[in-house]
């Protein structure tokens, strides 16, 4: 079983940056596709990327391509998720989760979650 733990969330200005990791322990984290959700306060878990288990193919709602970045590093059983030019709308609960199936945005694809980072972007 892989159990996931999430870091680098915070407070930050729009326009900023931050960079989120999601820690794995257990030997399967290299098989599976990883990919990112959020959550905002009354509203639905939110795709946000998707990774393969190599880190050659990457997939992202159209609400974060082009500024934020999902990679991931398979020797220290991490994935990453570069946020850029932050607006006050991605304000949320971020979650990273491991997938059987690649790409996906379901949640029901996802059989590892995390118990989330919390990114605030001030205006």
């Amino acid at each position: 079983q892989v159990q996931l733990v999430e870091s680098g969330g915070g407070l930050v200005q729009a326009g900023g940056s931050l960079r989120l990791s999601c820690a794995a322990s257990g030997r399967t984290f290299s098989s599976k596709p990883m990919g990112w959700f959020r959550q905002a306060p009354g509203k639905e878990r939110e795709f946000v990327a998707a990774i393969s288990r190599s880190g050659s193919s990457t997939y992202y709602a159209g609400s974060v391509k082009g500024r934020f970045t999902i990679s991931r590093d398979n020797a220290k059983n991490t994935v990453y998720l570069q946020m850029n030019n932050l607006k006050p709308e991605d304000t949320a609960l971020y979650k990273c989760a491991g997938s059987s199936v690649y790409p996906s945005m379901g949640v029901r694809d996802y059989d590892y979650w995390g118990q989330g980072t919390q990114v605030t972007v001030s205006s």
